[in-house]
């Protein structure tokens, strides 16, 4: 499908999952518009696309006027915005539910239909605030954007992602690494190169399987599920670090959380804990990859090429640390 010509406005662009939207639109000639409260955040994008082609563009998110100047003339609107904890101003409501339907507002006044939104899998099953707000804004952008459509993914992998890697950073110092409810929670991690395809296929879909995909929701996990032990075990594989992995209990692991709350980029949550208490896997009845046509990638094709750098000795290091 050609798409010279067009237009697409994302939020939450300067982010892990957006930065690869931002990929495959510009690869696809689309001009891209990066709706940002600082537009110079934006910039190192440009290098994505030819000159021109990437656009940051300053946008107040708690200005309806200005969020309707962001998607004016858009063909395409993508949403990624999400926090993983709150702080001030910024609450799971406010980023998860409140601006989602803001934007989903200015794209039915600015009659725009195609209109991607990502989310997160579990908003409809977990009972952490953070899912219960992920779940709010689903309903807020389907009552106004009835053709939108809803990714739904997993724990989210790629070479700067904020899970493998930072547990792979907390082996670095911690000799012992917690299993926070016996470690038995399930995931289903996905690539991030394989949430925006689905991105582009939804983008593109009224022309290749109209109602089959606009106004549809899809969980998107990869094909390996795992559990927090065996995602210590890939960790330590990788990395050539042997460390004790010590069952914590939901109570201690609160208690712990409580007080890292009080930093500025918090490791955890009391929230977070609450949602590893559900199991973070694709439902049997769900949409998912392969209504989409994508086959995802297994985490141990694409996790050990960045893990690498974390072995003593660097990329050809072979020594348990």
């Amino acid at each position: 499908m050609t798409h010279k010509n067009k237009i697409a406005t994302i939020f939450g662009g300067t982010g892990f999952i957006g930065k690869q939207i931002v990929r495959e639109l510009a690869s696809r000639d689309i001009t891209v518009k990066v709706a940002t409260r600082h537009p110079e955040s934006a910039y190192f994008l440009r290098p994505c696309g030819v000159v021109g082609q990437i656009v940051p563009f300053g946008c107040d998110y708690s200005d309806p006027k200005s969020i309707e100047s962001a998607v004016d003339g858009a063909d395409y609107v993508i949403n990624c915005i999400g926090i993983l904890f709150e702080k001030r101003k910024n609450s799971f409501e406010k980023v998860h539910a409140d601006l989602p339907e803001a934007i989903a507002k200015a794209c039915k006044k600015k009659k725009i239909d195609n209109f991607v939104h990502v989310s997160a899998l579990g908003a409809d099953s977990a009972s952490s605030k953070y899912a219960k707000s992920k779940l709010a804004g689903e309903k807020a952008v389907l009552k106004h954007v009835k053709t939108a459509t809803i990714l739904r993914p997993s724990v989210v992998f790629g070479s700067d992602d904020n899970f493998f890697n930072m547990f792979a950073e907390l082996s670095r110092y911690l000799p012992v690494l917690p299993l926070i409810g016996g470690g038995k929670t399930k995931f289903q991690p996905v690539f991030v190169g394989d949430v925006a395809d689905a991105a582009m296929v939804a983008i593109d879909s009224p022309k290749k399987t109209p109602g089959k995909i606009q106004g549809q929701i899809f969980e998107l996990g990869g094909p390996d599920v795992v559990d927090f032990k065996e995602i210590y075990k890939i960790i330590m594989e990788h990395t050539g670090r042997k460390r004790c992995l010590v069952p914590l209990p939901w109570s201690i692991a609160k208690i712990e959380a409580f007080f890292m709350e009080f930093l500025p980029k918090p490791l955890l949550t009391r929230d977070q804990i609450e949602s590893l208490k559900t199991d973070n896997v694709v439902a049997d009845d769900a949409n998912t990859f392969a209504d989409l046509g994508i086959s995802p990638q297994s985490l141990h094709q694409i996790v050990p090429t960045y893990l690498a750098h974390f072995r003593a000795g660097g990329i050809f290091g072979n020594h348990p640390a």
